[in-house]
């Protein structure tokens, strides 16, 4: 009895680390270039999440929009085939949310097919004008 034990935690343990590892995969700034504009994105390992364009940050722990204090969270379902990756924009005074429904597909270690959606539907596949090839630069 004690083994069955042992070897469930073991189980337990192994799922855990290699989850946990999966979601380290996406730290780091991502590099985007749709022919027309160069942005990033920021996966930081306390779970905020950003856009950079043209110098402005959006998300993060703390980013003003429109006069209004907000974050931005991710959360990865390494489990999903594609990756799912949902955006939380959080404003800070009310507590509303949005929900950005992503997709990503690892080409390389440092190179990503990433797809979203602003609507409630999460993308199918990686084409069209919101899907984007992103590499990472730090």
């Amino acid at each position: 009895m004690k083994t069955k034990f042992q070897l469930l935690f073991l189980f337990l343990l192994t799922t855990t680390l290699v989850t946990a590892q999966k979601q380290t995969d996406f730290l780091g700034k991502w590099l985007g270039d749709d022919g027309s504009e160069i942005g990033y994105l920021i996966f930081d390992k306390e779970g905020y999440a950003a856009f950079e364009t043209q110098g402005q940050l959006i998300g993060g722990k703390e980013f003003v929009m429109n006069g209004e204090k907000g974050k931005m969270t991710y959360s990865i379902n390494t489990e999903a085939s594609p990756i799912e990756i949902d955006l939380t924009i959080t404003k800070m005074s009310s507590g509303e949310s949005k929900v950005i429904r992503c997709i990503a597909q690892f080409e390389e270690k440092d190179v990503m097919k990433f797809a979203l959606a602003f609507d409630a539907e999460r993308p199918k596949n990686f084409e069209g004008d919101n899907a984007i090839m992103l590499k990472r630069v730090k």
